[in-house]
């Protein structure tokens, strides 16, 4: 993905910042605790398609 875009890139739903997780394709927000694949380089930022983090899963 391009820094650039990522520094843009805000939570969809909190608008606060995520963490990019490259080892998984994700972008992650820690206050909603959602995960936003990445597919192709491109975010697909629909709170809909967002994964839900488990409680225990680990975000950094």
């Amino acid at each position: 993905m391009d820094p650039r875009l990522l520094e843009l890139l805000v939570c969809p739903i909190c608008k606060g910042p995520l963490l990019h997780l490259r080892h998984r394709a994700e972008l992650v927000c820690k206050a909603d605790r959602l995960a936003f694949a990445v597919n192709d380089g491109i975010p697909v930022m629909l709170e809909s398609e967002a994964r839900k983090l488990e409680p225990t899963e680990d975000v950094d």
